[in-house]
């Protein structure tokens, strides 16, 4: 039985082997149990309304629901629980989408061992916490400047969709389509849809 001193966590990863080490690691430090994990999104937002954990170790791209989405889901299913963005993509657009989402946190997988734990205790004692790297590269990149279409277009065109094909899977015009995927390749300075596509993930503006 999990003492009450402790710090209960739930880690959210789609890897297995992730989560088995991320959990060994911090079951090190005595004041810190898993009490819970994950494998995708919905997963997590389950078991955040059954366990009522301290703190949600999240990870960004999971199948289905991704961590960003979960992380606003979580928080609904269990107000008190803190989430903190553990991620192997230190991308600022996600770090944005993180915060506006509720997370209290953000760092990178290969953060040692005793900075995670750290950045664990902070989060749940209601602190914030960001990768020092990655806010600084936030504040001199500015917001996402694409709109929610935008993205939407994009997405299905990082994968070598026609203009036709995205139509009809969004239901729009070919027409409309092109203009906001025209829209889209001028907003990140490409020269096509595939380099739009490719710069807006790398940003983490998908």
């Amino acid at each position: 039985m999990v003492s009450e001193e402790k710090v209960r966590l739930l880690l959210a990863d789609d890897q297995a082997m992730v989560r088995g080490a991320l959990g060994a690691l911090l079951e090190l430090e005595g004041d810190l149990a898993v009490v819970g994990e994950a494998g995708s999104g919905d997963e997590a937002v389950n078991m955040a309304e059954q366990l009522h954990p301290d703190v949600c170790l999240m990870d960004i791209q999971m199948p289905g629901m991704d961590g960003i989405e979960a992380t606003a889901a979580v928080l609904a299913a269990s107000p008190d629980t803190r989430v903190l963005v553990v991620t192997t993509f230190a991308r600022p657009g996600y770090l944005r989408s993180a915060l506006e989402a509720g997370a209290s946190g953000f760092v990178v997988k290969d953060a040692p061992a005793e900075q995670l734990a750290e950045a664990v205790r902070r989060v749940h004692a209601g602190l914030r916490v960001v990768d020092p790297a990655l806010a600084e590269a936030s504040l001199f990149e500015g917001a996402n400047p694409l709109s929610e279409r935008e993205r939407e277009v994009l997405r299905l065109a990082s994968d070598g969709r026609s203009v036709a094909a995205i139509a009809s899977a969004v239901f729009l015009s070919a027409g409309t389509v092109r203009n906001h995927l025209s829209a889209a390749i001028g907003k990140t300075g490409a020269e096509n849809r595939a380099q739009a596509a490719r710069i807006a993930g790398e940003r983490g503006w998908l």
